[in-house]
Parts: structure tokens; sequence; C-alpha cells
């Protein structure tokens, strides 16, 4: 079990990927703790994970807010002894127009919500992975060179992601502490049964990879219980790529 007596906090718990991620830590022997807004979502992960004999705790939190975000992490350390993973996968909400179009506001709003909310929760775990020499700090989100016209500000802020994460890696990784970021070129499962255009827009996805198809929420979570684990205890400041092809870079 690649993540046994492991600690791992994951925010944004409730949604398709960070379930997946959950249940793929859980399955791999790590002890999960659920953040999310929405606690219906959150336990229904947590019953999935304890079904199949795993162990999960569930925990309202706003990723947005700091004095909850502090508090969370606190209760959390004091508890399991220690974080040894955080994983991060709070969505981005944007306004799809070119940059000419938008207002200063609809610009910044992904750039701030991305930016504090990666930031808020990798500071609450990296204070309690330093001190103990060891920890991983996943962030979900950031891309390659390629982009394409009218994603405002989206772009701009999983740019801006990747330039945390450097940053983040320089400081904390001297203290045994690794930060990675993961990407995709989209997840088909993951589009909501209330999009319109779902199975166009995952027949895109597949197609825009070299691979032809697109990664799967089981792909997700298994790279990120990898990822999060001593097997890759090599990997930081590093950017785990699950696009199958469609985000190239260097």
């Amino acid at each position: 079990m690649l993540l046994k007596d492991k600690t791992a906090v994951v925010y944004g718990a409730g949604g398709a990927i960070g379930g997946a991620v959950s249940r793929a830590f859980a399955r791999e022997g790590a002890r999960v703790f659920l953040a999310g807004r929405t606690k219906d979502r959150l336990d229904e992960v947590a019953a999935d994970i304890r079904a199949a004999g795993g162990e999960a705790e569930t925990a309202t939190v706003d990723a947005l807010d700091e004095a909850q975000v502090d508090a969370f992490t606190a209760d959390v350390a004091g508890r399991a002894g220690g974080i040894d993973v955080s994983f991060n996968v709070i969505g981005v909400q944007d306004v799809q127009k070119p940059l000419d179009q938008l207002s200063v506001a609809e610009f910044l709003r992904p750039i701030e919500v991305a930016t504090r909310t990666q930031f808020l929760t990798g500071r609450a775990a990296i204070r309690h992975m330093v001190p103990r020499g060891s920890g991983v700090i996943l962030m979900f989100g950031g891309g390659g060179p390629q982009t394409l016209p009218g994603l405002g500000g989206f772009k701009v802020a999983l740019d801006a992601m990747e330039g945390m994460r450097r940053q983040f890696a320089c400081e904390a990784s001297p203290y045994g502490v690794r930060v990675v970021t993961m990407v995709t070129g989209g997840i088909p499962e993951a589009i909501p049964d209330s999009e319109p255009h779902k199975a166009e827009i995952a027949a895109e996805l597949d197609r825009s990879g070299l691979l032809g198809y697109a990664a799967t929420l089981a792909d997700v979570g298994a790279v990120a219980a990898f990822t999060a684990s001593d097997l890759a205890r090599s990997m930081t400041s590093a950017t785990v790529n699950l696009s199958c092809g469609a985000i190239v870079d260097h």
C-alpha cells in the first residue's frame, strides 16, 4: 500500500476529481480528511471509503477562508500526529471572453481564487510538515504553454499556480517537503451532467490528446497516490502531466 499509515488532507473532496483522489488515497492505506463546503457530498465520499475498509473523516471548510483553513489543518495535525499529504482541487470559475472584453474584476476573479486557496492550504500544511522533515503538497490545475482564445483569466490563473509551486518548492524542499502540480487536458467524467454539450466536449477532449483518449478519474487517483508516495521521493518543483499528450511542454 503506497500510503500506509499516512495522513492526507483533500480540499474539494466532494467533487468528482477530489472524490476520486480521496478514494485512491484511502485505498492505498492513508487516513483521509475530506474538506469542502458541501457536507452531503463529503459524506458520500466518506461512506464509499469506509465501505471499502478505509478511514475517512469530513469537515466543512471554505478553502478561501484563512481562519478556517488554519484551524482545520491544526486540528488534523493535532489529532493525527501530523500531515503527510495536502491536495487542493478547488475549482476556479471564469468568464469565458477575450481579454479585451473583460472587466478588471472578471479578469482577476479566477487568479485571485486559484492563488488564494492554493496559498492558504499550502502554507498551512507546510507549517506542520517542515518541523517533521517530510510532506507532500499536491496542487491541481497547472498548465503548459499552450492556450486558446477566450479563456479570460483562467489560463493566467493556471500559470500563476505554477509560479507558486516553484516558490513553495524552493523554500520547503530543503526541509523535506515536496511540492508538485498535476495537470490534465480535461477529464470527460468530470463534466457535469447538466452541461448540454457534455458528449461533444468529451469527444473533443479524447481527440485532443496524442494518445487519442483523455485521462479518467481513476487515472488521476492512481497518479496522485503514486506522486504522494515515497516512490516519488525524487520529485519536487515538478509538473505531473496526465493530459495524454494534449499538453506538450519543452
